[in-house]
């Protein structure tokens, strides 16, 4: 299209220029008549000039302009909006059970504690076991020297140095219960060393003992 709209511009500019330069070249000797003609012919190239390049205009605007999307596309996009949607309920919908749920646990988690502090107003040594066993591990013992003159002593591991140092006070813990207590008598990097306080029980510490800090019952 591009290349017939320049064809015919080209063609139509030389055959104007051929008649205007004849014109000029015998208007003495041209009747009236013929220059009527040749003017009426180059008003009508020129209209046709002007034709072409509105019609090249118009071209050019149909090639520059977007392409308007077609139904088919409309309707893919509004599936796909439909599902993203869908999707969206569906995630809410988790969310909500799964808050639901855990919303349900601490209810009854609280349900359990109420139930167990109830118990415990009655039963000092149910709440004694409590405190026990939800006491912090401050470390396990390693190893115990015995010794009948200065009464043995524990090495142990530290698992929370921020909470022992020499003059802590440790419990050993065995399972919901205390041996006895001990003194930080030594901390390094290694570990820690212990004496067994006065009224330290008949059981002997055994290597894995937890040590914990005394809870106040």
């Amino acid at each position: 299209m591009k290349l017939l709209l320049g064809a015919t511009v080209a063609l139509l500019l030389g055959a104007l220029a051929v008649s205007w330069q004849g014109m000029n070249t015998g208007v003495k000797n041209t009747p009236p008549d013929e220059i009527a003609r040749l003017k009426k012919q180059v008003s009508e190239l020129r209209q046709e000039h002007d034709k072409l390049q509105l019609e090249k205009q118009i071209q050019q605007l149909k090639a520059s302009a977007p392409a308007m999307p077609t139904p088919a596309t409309n309707a893919a996009e509004i599936e796909a909006m439909k599902a993203q949607v869908e999707a969206n309920k569906a995630a809410l919908a988790k969310i909500e059970e799964e808050k639901a749920a855990r919303d349900a646990k601490i209810e009854q988690d609280e349900e359990g504690l109420l139930g167990q502090r109830d118990l415990e107003k009655g039963d000092a040594e149910l709440r004694r076991a409590r405190l026990i066993a939800e006491a912090l591990l401050m470390g396990r013992v390693k190893e115990y020297v015995e010794d009948a003159q200065y009464g043995g002593f524990i090495t142990f591991d530290i698992a929370m140095p921020e909470q022992v140092q020499v003059g802590t006070i440790l419990a050993i813990r065995r399972k919901t219960g205390i041996l006895g207590q001990l003194k930080v008598s030594e901390v390094s990097a290694e570990g820690g060393i212990a004496n067994p306080l006065p009224g330290f029980g008949p059981v002997q510490p055994q290597v894995g003992d937890e040590l914990i800090l005394p809870p106040q019952y």
